[in-house]
């Protein structure tokens, strides 16, 4: 496979992961709603609040995720992909085979 190949699987599965993500926040925050539950003093309304705030993180790591490979993307376009931003030396192929979006070489990521 590919390094744009790889770029836009990884897109479509970010893509994918932020839409189930979005639907099930949906669904805690409803729930919430429909719910008489008290955060403060309920305890069923502490799980109620992490549910939605877990929700909430795993859902903005997937949209950072989703900026990295379109930076990765963007930086294929202008010929800059494989080339590490700190030392500008080339990206092992092995790195951007497990992290396609990766900005640079394993060296400088340490």
């Amino acid at each position: 496979m590919g390094e744009g190949d790889r770029l836009l699987a990884e897109r479509a599965a970010v893509l994918s992961q932020i839409e189930a993500l979005t639907g099930e926040f949906e669904e805690v925050v409803a729930a919430s709603r429909a719910s008489n539950a008290d955060d403060e003093h309920d305890p069923e309304g502490a799980t109620i609040a992490f549910e939605r705030q877990q929700v909430a993180a795993l859902l903005d790591a997937a949209r950072r995720r989703l900026a990295d490979v379109d930076a990765a993307l963007a930086r294929r376009a202008s010929g800059d992909y494989g080339v590490c931003e700190s030392c500008g030396r080339p990206i092992a192929p092995e790195r951007l085979a497990a992290r396609p979006a990766a900005r640079t070489c394993i060296t400088c990521a340490r």
